[in-house]
């Protein structure tokens, strides 16, 4: 396969997979419903939070960075934030501890009913991500499944779950982006209506 053909295979396979998505009503309809539960969070003073591991955890920043700094216009910032930020905590928590309780530490800490909490995985299988999905529910906090076609381990322990149809971590990792995206979007012309 020469590079054009290539790169033209890899738009294709991503456009495919984004067109899938607007038929898929379930996945449509838990983006909703979470872009107006988060909104609603805020309202009552509750925050998002989200965690990731590798492309994941940079695609979970982004995302916070949305909701905390700005969309698409000014507004007042919104409590959002990647559980990974701190090099020094995960990396204290990961040698004293294990790489799989860095995130369900963080939530223990900084979580309260009524958050929400976010993973990033295309597996759905992240051990650090499945603990924090145990420690949130155990502490009535909303955890919400961003992962590939099978949900993996994350998908009982998610209260909504944004499954990909798809296997190929790339393609995943494009449509979390555009959902997340496009969440922000709803949470930010829901909370601040633009005349």
């Amino acid at each position: 396969m020469d590079l054009l053909n290539l790169l033209q295979s890899r738009i294709t396979a991503s456009v495919q997979l984004k067109q899938s998505l607007l038929s898929n009503e379930a996945l449509l309809n838990a983006v909703t419903q979470v872009a107006t539960l988060a909104a609603d969070a805020y309202r009552n003073g509750n925050k998002v939070m989200w965690c990731g591991n590798g492309g994941s955890a940079a695609d979970a920043q982004h995302l916070a960075a949305e909701l905390s700094g700005r969309f698409y216009y000014d507004r007042p910032p919104l409590n959002s934030d990647a559980l990974h930020v701190n090099t020094s905590y995960m990396t204290a928590v990961a040698n004293d501890y294990s790489y799989e309780q860095v995130y369900s530490r963080l939530v223990q800490a900084m979580c309260q009913k009524g958050d929400i909490l976010i993973g990033l995985s295309t597996s759905g299988n992240s051990g650090n991500v499945v603990k924090a999905f145990e420690k949130a529910r155990e502490m009535g906090v909303t955890t919400v499944g961003f992962t590939g076609e099978t949900g993996g381990k994350m998908k009982p322990l998610s209260d909504f779950l944004i499954n990909i149809p798809s296997t190929d971590t790339p393609r995943i990792q494009e449509c979390h982006m555009l959902l997340g995206h496009t969440l922000c979007e709803i949470v930010e012309q829901q909370l601040f209506p633009k005349a």
